[in-house]
């Protein structure tokens, strides 16, 4: 099983783009085990209770926690939304709610093309 992995604009990549390399290194580590990686641990990829088809990319760099949002199109087509470093125990919920707004504008930005 092969996954595709999209940006909805461009909030993932403002993220990446200010990451050092070796955290760089460390996202496209666990974008290759969730583009062919059939059921992904759940280390690395969480779906998000109380939301509907949100997950949560996650990922460590020594003593850093990094989360990117995500979900899932049409099975095998994965959407990367805004992604932050991780302070706190708690997600905190102004990251939820910007990914819960991307993910609405993508679908309604999808159904309008077709």
């Amino acid at each position: 099983m092969v996954r595709k992995i999209i940006f909805h604009e461009n909030h993932f990549i403002e993220f990446y783009q200010i990451q050092t390399q070796e955290v760089k290194g460390k996202i496209q580590y666990v974008f290759e085990l969730i583009k062919q990686v059939d059921r992904v641990p759940e280390k690395f990829l969480k779906h998000l209770t109380g939301t509907s088809g949100l997950y949560e990319i996650r990922v460590e760099y020594q003593s850093n926690i990094f989360r990117i949002f995500c979900c899932f199109d049409e099975g095998k087509l994965v959407v990367l939304f805004n992604g932050f470093q991780k302070k706190t125990q708690k997600t905190p919920q102004n990251e939820i709610g910007k990914a819960e707004q991307l993910m609405k504008d993508y679908f309604e930005n999808k159904k309008q093309r077709l």
